[in-house]
């Protein structure tokens, strides 16, 4: 999944779930507009149910870069549980923002003070 990827699936209103696999405090101070926050070691069967229902549910996973390991932990637990269309944005919160695109915090809009 790519940088021109991502945002146009947000802007068309796909349905899939975008998860930030970033820690909960990381995830909280900001994060890709409508990400849920799963971290590897949050990835159990009950928890993804609720939110993931379907086995074949389109998933997209980030972090922060590309050089964070934990969105391909996650997607890998992901893959464990069963679910069978698991896509990686390497470029992660990094890239999304060095390209000025949108985060949230607390489901409102986060803009950062330079």
């Amino acid at each position: 999944m790519t940088t021109d990827e991502l945002p146009q699936k947000l802007e068309r209103g796909d349905e899939f779930v975008l998860v930030d696999a970033l820690a909960p405090m990381v995830y909280a101070h900001s994060h890709l507009p409508g990400a849920i926050n799963l971290p590897p070691n949050a990835v159990e069967a009950t928890r993804c149910g609720k939110r993931m229902p379907g086995l074949d549910t389109e998933i997209v996973v980030y972090c922060a870069n590309a050089d964070c390991d934990d969105s391909t932990e996650t997607a890998q637990r992901l893959e464990e549980l069963g679910y069978t269309n698991v896509r990686h944005y390497a470029g992660g919160k990094d890239e999304w923002r060095q390209r000025g695109l949108p985060l949230e915090r607390a489901g409102k809009p986060y803009v950062l003070e330079h």
